[in-house]
């Protein structure tokens, strides 16, 4: 029996630092993994937070979607944790936790189940990172991210926004369905469209 729990400490152990190795080269690649885990989750909207300073950087994720239990919840950063069954390791909120917590960060999740909270339900998700420590993982192209979510899942709302300083740059899917009525959001021109005025609020 204790080789046998030898064995399976090594074998964690080696898988563990296999995971470590594969950090998001972009946390705008860490925006996309987790709000598609919203959608999964049934969220009708999805918020999404990028707050920076000269030194850190703050993202949160929250939506109002299925949320977990209390038990999930304890499991949900263990990399070896998943709902799904195609899939062993879940990699997704493990990961940020380990980019955020390697620059000195902090990561924490919260979350309230349908089956125990049916008027109030939902994930929130934050991560803080220093941007300074030389772990740091760039922001990237979260502009592309949103864009990738909107016309993949043109039927849920975001809500993105992305503060510097004193610029600031804010989408809100449901203000674009109410101007364009019946036209789809993961129409070409509208997709376009999101694209460049993001960028072109990213520049500003």
């Amino acid at each position: 029996l204790h080789r046998a729990w030898l064995r399976q400490g090594k074998r964690r152990t080696g898988a563990y630092k296999l995971f470590a190795g594969c950090g998001m080269k972009e946390i705008s690649l860490n925006i996309l993994d987790i709000a598609e885990n919203s959608v999964k989750a049934r969220a009708t909207l999805t918020k999404i937070t990028v707050n920076e300073t000269d030194g850190t950087l703050t993202l949160k994720i929250s939506d109002n979607g299925c949320g977990m239990t209390a038990e999930t919840l304890k499991a949900v950063t263990d990399p070896f944790y998943t709902t799904r069954t195609t899939r062993k390791v879940g990699m997704g909120l493990p990961l940020l936790k380990m980019e955020a917590e390697q620059t000195g960060g902090t990561f924490c999740i919260s979350s309230r189940a349908e089956s125990e909270y049916p008027e109030d339900h939902g994930t929130e998700v934050t991560a803080v990172f220093n941007k300074k420590h030389i772990d740091y993982t760039p922001l990237g192209d979260v502009v592309s991210s949103i864009v990738t979510l909107i016309q993949g899942h043109p039927d849920t709302d975001f809500l993105f926004m992305h503060t510097y300083g004193n610029k600031s740059e804010t989408l809100d899917t449901r203000e674009l369905r109410a101007v364009l009525e019946e036209v789809p959001l993961n129409s070409y021109e509208v997709l376009k469209f999101i694209e460049e005025t993001l960028r072109k609020e990213e520049n500003i």
